[in-house]
């Protein structure tokens, strides 16, 4: 059978909490209210056995696969790349997720701005966007709000958790602070903690939104001049970890280094012309603000800290009754492959099920995106067939 498509998708909304029963977060702060987006692919099983929570990276969705022409509330931002699914090449029938066997979870996260409750929905205390007023969400909060929406599907129990990239540090934080929660756990192209090399990125990426004039310290939805600018940056800093070198140069070819750069830099090779386009394309489908909350959450993750361990090693002792895949990419400098070997040490002082399989691609970090032939057989297996000891 050739693996087909989900079809067209529609996106759903789960909001819980209210002024009275707010939401806490790691932070101390509250949100009165929050809405979570989400889609759904497959059919749960009457026994609600076969659920797979899949977390998306750092700027996607909850539109993993199919085709989904419009969000309520999201508008223009909705854009044409953000219609196509971002892992239809994974999730389907027949597919390595297999929607003929399992129901398929994705959501939007805390602080998104892709329907979920973010910096620039409706503050319900004050009936402006929150902005400037939104709090610190950490990626904990995010997995939190997930197991608010598992309750409200009626799952108490998953089949499997898949991330890749900070997808991948929040399979993590819920495998090791639910542990009852999930028996599969599947971090792709991730890492068990911040490391100074990430540090440095995101805070560059921080500056580089936060010195635009037009954030207007993060109050700019009302203002004709949006901060595009800081947020393109951002976005260049940020590409260049996702691709490696070579695949970057490959992909610049198809660019004419022509044109106006920042400023009064005019555009001299292809190099330039393919950062330049991908920065002013970003600005079209994602909120600065959302981005900053972004990284924000990334700059204070720490796993052991959140759980209240004393080491990764004792975290992980958590994971004793899970089975872990984990992947790593050669070619990655965005999760560099040494950091999955120090995962999987860590996994393997605790006494944990695991497979540690290396991805051999040219592509580098956004391989998981673009090369489902060299992670389907894994997928497959480790959901179909667990390992035993």
């Amino acid at each position: 059978m050739t693996p087909g498509s989900v079809g067209t998708t529609t996106t759903e909304f789960f909001t819980f909490g209210s002024v009275d029963a707010p939401f806490h977060l790691k932070s101390g702060e509250i949100l009165p209210e929050v809405t979570i987006a989400y889609e759904t692919y497959g059919e749960l099983t009457p026994e609600h056995d076969n659920a797979v929570l899949v977390f998306h990276a750092l700027t996607g969705s909850q539109h993993a696969a199919g085709h989904n022409p419009s969000v309520p509330g999201v508008g223009e931002r909705w854009t044409d790349e953000c219609q196509a699914g971002w892992w239809d090449r994974f999730i389907g029938p027949g597919k390595a997720i297999d929607t003929d066997r399992f129901f398929v979870i994705t959501a939007n996260y805390v602080g998104g701005c892709y329907g979920s409750t973010g910096p620039s929905s409706i503050d319900p205390r004050t009936g402006a966007p929150y902005g400037s007023r939104f709090p610190k969400v950490g990626f904990c909060d995010m997995v939190d709000t997930n197991i608010h929406l598992l309750e409200h599907l009626g799952i108490d129990r998953l089949h499997a958790v898949i991330g890749a990239s900070t997808g991948g540090i929040m399979c993590l934080s819920l495998a090791t602070r639910y542990p009852d929660m999930v028996d599969i756990v599947i971090p792709i192209a991730s890492g068990a903690r911040l490391n100074s090399l990430q540090t440095l990125h995101n805070f560059e990426q921080i500056a580089a939104i936060q010195s635009d004039p037009a954030f207007a310290g993060g109050d700019y939805y009302a203002n004709e001049d949006q901060p595009d600018d800081g947020l393109a940056l951002a976005r260049m800093i940020g590409h260049k970890t996702f691709i490696s070198l070579d695949f970057l140069e490959e992909r610049a070819l198809t660019e004419t280094p022509e044109g106006d750069g920042p400023g009064t830099y005019h555009i001299k090779n292809s190099l330039e012309s393919y950062l330049w386009h991908q920065g002013r394309k970003f600005v079209g489908r994602f909120d600065a603000n959302s981005y900053l909350v972004n990284m924000h959450a990334w700059q204070t993750y720490d796993l052991v800290l959140e759980a209240g361990v004393s080491d990764l090693t004792e975290l992980f002792e958590r994971s004793r009754n899970h089975h872990y895949m984990v992947f790593s990419i050669d070619s990655d400098v965005c999760f560099y492959p040494d950091e999955q070997e120090e995962l999987s040490s860590h996994l393997k002082a605790a006494g944990v099920r695991y497979r540690h399989i290396t991805v051999h691609s040219e592509k580098g970090h956004d391989s998981f995106l673009l090369e489902p032939r060299l992670y389907a057989p894994h997928l497959s297996d480790t959901l179909i067939n667990p390992w035993h000891d």
